[in-house]
């Protein structure tokens, strides 16, 4: 954790020793003993202090502190714990703004009437500065920016100026604290522009110290200004890491199968899938809620009681309306089990209890952002999981987690597709057949390709949700693109087989109009071909059929044969035909 700190008053309530002391006692007791991690570090001292001014706070006093966070789900979990914090003092009023709520009842019942510790996201509170009158600044002591980083990511670079430029006009004497579990370029930055000769706190710091001598850690105190690019997490000692190697045209089965292991038959789990876009959230939502909930008469009497097994699935993300997302919010929070699918807008600050496996189905831009997503699981103490999720061509990023400290262990997808045998439904029903003993590999296949099929029949069962396959697949290969030019050996666009990714889907074929980049290997004759389904019905022949499973399963992991196709394209070099 990084807190920076600064004074800009000469004389303060609090003297910037005991505030220091006070935050670092309120940094320990947050990573030993509960769960909401950085609230705590400023709301602990800030909570103190205004309840031991000489002269009693009123309302109309108008707010005294300014808590700017990144998102709304954020903002209501701050205004809560601010508000439990503050319940020995109700003569100090916590207040929050954000997006998504009317203007103009923010401003009638709260603005108004007065708030003394206001939480707020920054795009809104700058709309009330532009806009609402009774707004001022004139008692605010505190300016606090939680989760900085992420603030400047999302782009309110420009709104902060525009909130420092109002406070600073009204009153310079203040203290800003700036406050994030990654310390990036971004928050230096904003450093530079809000503070004056700041105090870096670090909790890794402390613990280092405890564990090092001091001639070391002197010398690793004069190089933490500039620990950005190469920074090192600390991470949960109860948190287990895990990898994933799967080819795209298995990502979705091997996703699915995940799911079913550990929140169907293993049961007890809670799990949060992070994905890239909203488009991408709401398409998978759709998809595994129909598919694996039951939700297409997949069920069959005699396996009933295996299959009856809720899934809960839940979506969050940025383009929902503020209603329905606090709903869910609140709804995953109180749940013991369940699957909420979400982009990054979950990443950050939120504390979720008994989450015990985060999925990452499309890798984070950085390290940091990696952090940050693991970060929802082995809360207070707790066990926690996380998995990610790569493609074969995306393997270097094990070593870039490695160079930062981050260890994972990897998970051999055949293993995951493996618990698919425990489901019935997903059997190919053949005359004849024996039931296996043990784990049949050809048997993983076939049931592989049968759970494939029914995600490609629900996708091109209309056309509305095959152009909501595409969106949600164009959004996936916008998203891929704006990768950090120092990632780009290890995600570009070109190292993609599009019509592979399309598979990830439920697509048949990569979409002809689909503005992108042209991927490796993606030319194919545009030949009319049966569908699964078809294939599946009748083979004239077993060895037919087990020649159809073999090539849906195959994948870009067989090197052997790709090392063969490699060296016949170097032997007819020369040659002008090109091999089909």
């Amino acid at each position: 954790m990084q807190i920076q700190e600064a004074s800009r008053a000469e004389k303060h309530t609090l003297t910037k020793e005991t505030y220091v002391l006070a935050v670092q006692q309120a940094v320990w007791m947050s990573h030993c003993l509960i769960s909401i991690g950085k609230t705590l570090a400023y709301g602990v001292p800030l909570v103190q202090s205004l309840q031991g001014m000489k002269s009693k706070i009123q309302r109309s006093d108008g707010p005294y502190a300014l808590i700017l966070v990144p998102t709304r789900e954020l903002a209501l979990q701050s205004f809560d714990i601010m508000q439990k914090l503050l319940k020995p003092f109700t003569w100090i009023v916590p207040g929050v703004l954000m997006g998504g709520e009317k203007r103009k009842s923010e401003k009638a019942s709260r603005l108004r009437k007065g708030i003394n510790i206001l939480i707020s996201t920054p795009g809104r509170l700058v709309d009330h500065i532009k806009s609402t009158e009774c707004i001022h600044f004139r008692r605010t002591q505190w300016l606090i920016v939680d989760e900085a980083d992420r603030i400047l990511d999302l782009g309110f670079e420009k709104d902060i100026a525009v909130i420092l430029n109002a406070l600073n006009a009204e009153r310079e004497t203040r203290q800003n604290v700036l406050l994030s579990a990654t310390l990036t370029e971004g928050v230096t930055r904003l450093a530079d522009i809000s503070l004056n000769d700041p105090i870096s706190i670090s909790i890794a710091d402390e613990i280092q110290k405890t564990l090092k001598p001091a001639s070391q850690t002197d010398r690793q105190a004069s190089s933490s200004s500039n620990c950005t690019e190469q920074e090192n997490f600390a991470v949960p000692k109860k948190l287990k890491q895990y990898f994933m190697m799967v080819p795209s045209k298995l990502r979705l089965v091997t996703l699915a199968a995940f799911i079913l292991e550990k929140c169907k038959f293993e049961k007890h789990h809670k799990m949060i899938i992070f994905f890239s876009s909203c488009e991408q959230v709401e398409f998978y939502y759709e998809l595994l809620l129909k598919v694996l909930s039951g939700g297409l008469g997949l069920e069959q009497p005699e396996h009933s009681s295996l299959s009856s097994a809720h899934l809960q699935f839940l979506r969050l993300h940025g383009n929902m309306e503020q209603e329905e997302r606090t709903e869910v919010f609140q709804e995953f929070l109180k749940s013991k089990t369940g699957i909420l699918l979400c982009t990054d807008v979950a990443a950050r600050g939120l504390d979720l209890p008994q989450v015990t496996w985060i999925v990452q189905y499309n890798a984070p831009a950085s390290p940091a952002e990696y952090i940050h997503r693991i970060g929802r699981t082995a809360r207070i103490g707790c066990h926690g999981n996380s998995l990610l999720v790569l493609a074969p061509s995306e393997a270097e990023y094990v070593s870039l987690l490695a160079s930062h400290k981050i260890n994972v262990s990897e998970i051999k997808m055949e293993k995951v597709l493996c618990s698919l045998m425990k489901d019935d439904r997903f059997k190919l029903h053949r005359p004849g057949s024996k039931k296996s003993s043990g784990v049949d590999p050809q048997e993983v296949r076939e049931r592989a390709t049968v759970l494939q099929t029914k995600f490609e029949n629900y996708v091109h069962s209309s056309e509305g949700t095959v152009r909501w396959a595409k969106k949600a697949l164009q959004s996936f290969v916008c998203a891929y693109t704006t990768y950090p030019r120092s990632l780009k050996h290890i995600f570009h666009i070109k190292s993609l087989h599009l019509g592979h990714v399309a598979k990830s889907f439920g697509l048949r074929d990569a979409p002809q109009n689909l503005t992108a980049l042209p991927a490796a290997g993606s030319k194919k004759k545009n030949k009319p071909r049966p569908t699964r389904s078809d294939l599946l019905k009748k083979t004239h022949s077993k060895h037919r059929l087990a020649e159809i499973l073999r090539s849906e399963y195959s994948s870009g992991m067989d090197t052997g044969v790709s090392k063969v196709k490699k060296k016949k394209k170097q032997r007819k070099a020369g040659n002008q035909q090109i091999p089909t």
